[in-house]
C-alpha cells in the first residue's frame, strides 16, 4: 500500500487530510498544508463530500479523494434560535463522530494510511498511527458560561485523543483572541502560526472598487446575498461578487455590466481578484480573516448572525483596528463605505510561513517511524 520515495530512500508517508464540512473555511485552510505535504513527497488522500469535494478537487485534480459524509449541520434563519438548533442536532453530530472513527479504524487496519491530519473532524483519529487535530477554537463561544464550559470539556476530551493539536495562530497576540488563547490549554497543543493559501501580488493595478466574498452555511448565505444584491443596485462602482457555491451550476445574471458574478473562485483566481480590489466585504470566518490578513487587504467583515465565534471575532478585530466590522442587521452599504474611508486600519504584520516548520517536523517523524516499522 505504500509508495517508495526514490529521492529520500524511505517510504513515502500516506497522509489522510480530513476537513470539516461546516462552511468552506476548514477546507480552504487545509490547502497550504496539502501543498506542503505534496512538496515533501507525501502521498495525500483527502476526505470530502459535496461542496468540500468539489472545492478541493479543483485545487488538487490528481489527488486521491475518499468520499465520506460530513456532519451536514443545519442553521436557523433566525439568530436567536441558532444555538437551540445546534443543540437539537447534537445526537446527529455525535453519531457522525462515531461513524467516522469507525471508518478510520477500518482503513488503518487495511494499512491504507500512515497518519491523519483532521481539521475539526473530531472522530478522525487513531491510536495506532500519528493523528493531528487542527482548530483555532480551544474556547468555544456560545454566549453562555454554562454551555461554554460544557463545550470546552467535550472538545478537550476529543483533542486529547490526538498526538498533537495544531492551532493556526501565533502563540503571542494573534488573530483569534481568546478563541485560541483560553486560560487552560491542553498539553498536546502547538501554535503553528496563521494559515493562508494566498499571498499579495506585486505591481497589481486596481480593477474593482469592491469585492464581495459570500460564504458560510445556509440559509444565512442566501439571506446575506439577497441583502447585498439589493444594495448594490445603488452602487456606481465596479464589483466582483463570488457567491461561495462550488457545486452550483446555474449562473446568476444581474444584467449589470459593472458587476461580475461567479459561483465560486479558486485559489489563484481569488488571489488575483483580491489584489485587484480596493476593498473587500466578507464574512468574519477565521479562514477569511487569515486570508485577508495575509493579503494585507482592507475589509468590512459581517459575522454570520448567531454564529457566536464570528460575532466575537468581529468585536475583537474591530477593537484591534485590523478590520472594520458590523452586524448583518446594520449592513447598509453606503454608510459602511463612508466609515471604511475614515477608518484607521492597523497594518497586520504577521508571518504566514511558520506552519511549514511544523509540517516538516511531522513528516520527518513519520519517515523515522516508517523506517523502524518495516
Amino acid at each position: 500500500m505504500k509508495d517508495k520515495n526514490s529521492k529520500a530512500g524511505v517510504t513515502s508517508p500516506r497522509i489522510l487530510v480530513a476537513p470539516l464540512d461546516w462552511g468552506l473555511g476548514h477546507a480552504t485552510r487545509c490547502i497550504p498544508i496539502i501543498k506542503e505535504l505534496i512538496r515533501l513527497n507525501c502521498t495525500v488522500l483527502i476526505v470530502g463530500d459535496r461542496s468540500i469535494y468539489s472545492l478541493l478537487k479543483k485545487e488538487f485534480p490528481t489527488t486521491v479523494f475518499l468520499r465520506f459524509k460530513g456532519y451536514e449541520i443545519e442553521y436557523s434563519r433566525h439568530k436567536k434560535y441558532l444555538i437551540l438548533k445546534i443543540i437539537l442536532q447534537l445526537p446527529k453530530i455525535l453519531s457522525s463522530i462515531w461513524r467516522e472513527n469507525k471508518w478510520v479504524k477500518k482503513i488503518v487496519r487495511e494499512g491504507a494510511i500512515d497518519a491523519i491530519i483532521s481539521d475539526n473532524r473530531l472522530g478522525m483519529f487513531s491510536k495506532k498511527i500519528p493523528s493531528i487535530y487542527i482548530t483555532h477554537q480551544l474556547f468555544i463561544k456560545t454566549g453562555n458560561i454554562f454551555t461554554e464550559n460544557i463545550a470546552q470539556r467535550i472538545h478537550y476530551h476529543y483533542i486529547k485523543k490526538y498526538k498533537k493539536c495544531w492551532i493556526p495562530d501565533h502563540k503571542e497576540g494573534g488573530l483569534a483572541g481568546i478563541l485560541s488563547h483560553p486560560k487552560k490549554i491542553p498539553a498536546n497543543v502547538d501554535f503553528i502560526g496563521p494559515l493562508s493559501r494566498l499571498a499579495p501580488l506585486q505591481d497589481t493595478e486596481p480593477v474593482y472598487d469592491l469585492l464581495v466574498l459570500l460564504s458560510g452555511p445556509e440559509p444565512q448565505r442566501t439571506i446575506f446575498e439577497n441583502q447585498v444584491l439589493a444594495q448594490l443596485k445603488n452602487f456606481s462602482g465596479s464589483v466582483f461578487l463570488a457567491r461561495g457555491l462550488p457545486i452550483e451550476k446555474d449562473n446568476l445574471n444581474l444584467n449589470n455590466q459593472s458587476t461580475k458574478v461567479v459561483n465560486h473562485i479558486g485559489g489563484e483566481d481569488l488571489n488575483k481578484v483580491i489584489s485587484q480590489s480596493k476593498l473587500v466585504i466578507a464574512r468574519c470566518g477565521y479562514t477569511t480573516v487569515m486570508d485577508l490578513a495575509a493579503m494585507k487587504k482592507k475589509a468590512i467583515l459581517i459575522p454570520t448572525p448567531g454564529q457566536t465565534e464570528q460575532e466575537y471575532l468581529a468585536e475583537y478585530l474591530l477593537e484591534k483596528k485590523y478590520f472594520l466590522t458590523a452586524p448583518q442587521e446594520e449592513f447598509f452599504l453606503s454608510d459602511l463605505l463612508k466609515k471604511s474611508a475614515a477608518f484607521e486600519y492597523k497594518p497586520i504584520d504577521f508571518s504566514f510561513n511558520e506552519y511549514k516548520k511544523a509540517i516538516n517536523q511531522f513528516v520527518a517523524s513519520l519517515n523515522k517511524f516508517n523506517l523502524v516499522s518495516q
